[in-house]
């Protein structure tokens, strides 16, 4: 079993949640923080004593409190500490349910399990970490196990996110070039934004442009 462990989480009950499942596993040494900045100095400690943690649980949402800090999100966190340590497991433990989001936690922050927060989440959680102990193999709870599936992701890049996310913020598809050009967003051009729009329509089933982007908001995309 996994001998150090650091817990990622900013709500106390949750956290002591956590520490008691891994404490029932035998874990020996199990650090936590509720500040993803501090987490990443301590993983960062951690790998330069030689001492790395061999599991990183997070959640991916952080209550902002005034405190200044540089990493906001679970998904910045794990991020930063693959840069640091990339063969480190990681479980992400989260309310978020929006099929893209999770889809993307696997395939570009390369997580090696994700639990949703429930009423049952201790045993899925406790499940989890053994599985992904044991094997390479990704681990998700049976119920989202369909989104491990999802081909959506991998027919749309950040261009296609970018677009969707300047429609949504009130920009026109006719002035979508010059925003793009002004951020050094490429390819910018009016033909190839057009044709990327129309994809999209056709990829997620939308009437309009509206449509797409209530349809991308619902699936967590933007």
């Amino acid at each position: 079993m996994f001998q150090k462990v650091l817990i990622a989480e900013d709500l106390d009950a949750i956290n002591l949640a956590v520490q008691h499942v891994t404490a029932e596993l035998q874990i020996t040494t199990i650090h936590h923080d509720k500040y993803c900045d501090e987490a990443l100095l301590k993983i960062r400690k951690a790998v330069a004593d030689n001492e790395p943690y061999e599991l990183l649980i997070s959640d991916l949402s952080f209550k902002d409190d005034g405190k200044k800090v540089k990493l906001h999100s679970g998904e910045q966190l794990i991020d930063a500490v693959k840069q640091i340590q990339p063969n480190i497991k990681v479980l992400v433990y989260s309310v978020e349910d929006k099929n893209y989001r999770i889809k993307s936690l696997f395939d570009n922050q390369k997580i090696n399990a994700f639990i949703l927060k429930s009423r049952d989440s201790i045993y899925q959680l406790k499940k989890a970490v053994q599985t992904i102990y044991n094997s390479d193999s990704p681990y998700i709870i049976p119920e989202l196990a369909h989104v491990l599936q999802d081909k959506t992701a991998a027919a749309i890049d950040n261009i296609d996110i970018e677009i969707i996310k300047h429609l949504a913020a009130g920009i026109a598809q006719e002035d979508m070039e010059n925003a793009f050009k002004q951020k050094g967003i490429t390819p910018n051009s009016k033909s190839t934004i057009e044709k990327r729009v129309s994809k999209l329509k056709i990829l997620f089933r939308a009437n309009n442009t509206i449509h797409l982007i209530a349809i991308t908001k619902d699936l967590g995309i933007i």
